[in-house]
């Protein structure tokens, strides 16, 4: 058996010319370029000695080793050079374990440049990975120094899509800004065509008389403030709106693909679970993830960062300020710090950096309190309270605001709505719901807010109804097909699910859907690990 040294002279890396020996017939056996140049007639396949121009000789060391052992190591710091060498050698394997080393690294701060590598690799997996990663991130992938250095075509590419995952259109308008302030004197005349991908008609009045027209760049641009009175004219003459084109006034489908995540709940006689299933919704089977480490119903859920975090509940004998987060890619779920409260039936939602939690039970009494965390220091922080105190009510993030929806004081039963300003600290009362609700489920799609079954107070209910800003009015859409207290709803795939609950005679493990393009609500498979009571997640695999 010949050996065959290899001298790599790098164009990549200033680095010493470096020699590896290894026997051609384990390099054609395993790497598919060398098993191209060793079985046939290529001059490589008679010479001892091989120059390999442009290629890193840390990588090459790593692919011979790899030939011997069928091991390689992944690292933050190689994977980028094996990822390409990879590709240069034919080795598959490699190659797509490289893309889901990086897939799993995926943060706002790094996907832009995952997503160019990806492109100039022609690895189309890890592109869409990385869109599909921008698209649902866009508001946090925009405050990064990679977005603030986008060229001009990629911005408006991203600006123009679809399927941005935004709370409000004022985060588009607000990155687009950032863009151009970044390098103002070279992007300034980019503006006018931007701004009229961003879908102005779907801002509040409000945000464009007090943000959108005072800002200096838009009054000094003719075309801006055109587009600015258009906009202004979208809200006072809405006789007039079929005027204006519809790419303007069209909603983000700004709907989040991925696997949900049922968690803790009950068991058919009432106990309390840390059981966690996934339902796949492509091929549409439940499955058992990894157990929370504590029992918990009436848990609060919400995914930051596709992270899922369990907030509180019930363990069976007390009520529960402790947290614990899952990390997917970790498999593992950890405690962090707990809330201020103990709190079950409890409301949860993310926005922007921070996980707000909201009303419940204490075990004494139903609470207006709220609290918010942030991931980066794991800390809490009391916030203003509520108007009203609210258990088992519906929590959510909605462009740009908290809103809390119904729940109850131990006593009455609500069809208050209320929504809390992150950026004044307060609470304000909005158009109440058609129908008092407690335990109900609330979810967001395509720009409206949807909430569906509870308890009125006598009737379990199958009800659902939806809320649209730009009318600011609730109206009824088509019912479930069974009565849903204690119900967990959540947006995934452009259709809302409605899992579990409880009908007045039992805890339920049936799923519904409703998809709004047929305004039908149709079964899916149920959940086999659970009895209702769940806190429903969406994270992308």
């Amino acid at each position: 058996m010949s050996l065959i040294r290899f001298t790599p002279r790098s164009n990549l890396t200033e680095v010493d010319d470096q020699s590896f020996s290894a026997h051609r017939l384990v390099l054609a056996a395993t790497i598919p370029y060398f098993n191209g140049m060793f079985l046939s007639d290529m001059a490589e396949s008679k010479q001892k000695v091989i120059t390999l121009q442009g290629f890193d000789s840390m990588a090459l060391e790593a692919f011979i080793n790899f030939a011997y052992s069928g091991r390689i190591v992944l690292t933050n710091d190689n994977v980028q050079v094996l990822m390409v060498g990879a590709s240069f050698l034919g080795l598959h394997n490699v190659k797509n374990a490289c893309a889901d080393f990086l897939k799993s690294r995926f943060h706002p701060h790094n996907v832009l440049g995952i997503r160019n590598f990806a492109d100039m690799l022609s690895c189309t997996p890890l592109l869409e990975q990385s869109n599909r990663y921008i698209h649902r991130f866009f508001e946090d992938v925009s405050h990064s120094e990679e977005f603030l250095s986008l060229a001009y075509n990629d911005l408006k590419e991203l600006v123009a899509h679809d399927n941005l995952n935004i709370g409000s259109e004022k985060e588009v308008f607000e990155a687009v800004i950032r863009w151009l302030k970044h390098d103002v004197e070279t992007r300034k005349d980019k503006l006018p065509d931007l701004m009229a991908l961003v879908r102005l008609p779907l801002l509040p009045p409000e945000y464009l008389v007090d943000c959108v027209a005072k800002e200096e760049l838009v009054r000094s641009s003719h075309q801006c403030r055109d587009l600015l009175d258009e906009a202004k004219d979208y809200h006072l003459m809405p006789s007039r709106r079929y005027l204006i084109d519809n790419s303007k006034t069209r909603p983000r489908c700004n709907f989040v693909t991925g696997h949900i995540f049922a968690v803790g709940g009950l068991t058919k006689f009432g106990d309390s679970l840390s059981t966690v299933e996934v339902y796949d919704p492509f091929n549409g089977t439940w499955k058992t993830s990894e157990a929370m480490t504590t029992l918990r119903s009436r848990v609060g859920v919400a995914v930051q960062k596709n992270k899922l975090y369990a907030f509180g509940g019930y363990n069976g004998s007390e009520r529960l300020s402790t947290v614990e987060v899952y990390d997917p890619y970790a498999k593992s779920w950890r405690i962090i710090a707990s809330m201020h409260c103990k709190r079950s039936a409890v409301g949860t939602a993310a926005l922007n950096d921070c996980i707000y939690v909201c009303g419940g039970y204490d075990g004494v009494t139903s609470l207006k309190t709220v609290e918010k965390y942030c991931p980066e220091s794991d800390k809490w922080k009391m916030v203003n309270p509520m108007n009203k105190h609210r258990s088992a009510g519906g929590v959510v993030a909605f462009q740009g605001y908290i809103y809390a929806l119904g729940g109850h004081d131990g006593l009455s039963i609500y069809d208050s709505v209320e929504r809390y300003d992150p950026r004044t600290d307060t609470w304000t009362v909005v158009k109440p719901m058609l129908t008092r609700r407690c335990r109900l489920g609330v979810a967001t799609l395509n720009g409206k807010l949807y909430v569906c079954g509870g308890y009125d107070g006598a009737t379990f209910l199958q009800s659902v109804e939806v809320y649209d800003p730009m009318t600011d009015s609730w109206k009824y859409v088509a019912s479930m097909n069974v009565m849903r207290s204690r119900a967990a709803l959540v947006a995934n795939m452009g259709k809302l699910w409605a899992i579990g609950g409880y009908d007045g005679i039992s805890n339920l493990s049936t799923v519904e859907v409703y998809d709004p393009e047929s305004d039908a609500w149709t079964f899916a498979p149920s959940m086999y690990a659970h009895e209702g009571g769940v806190g429903v997640g969406v994270i992308a695999l």
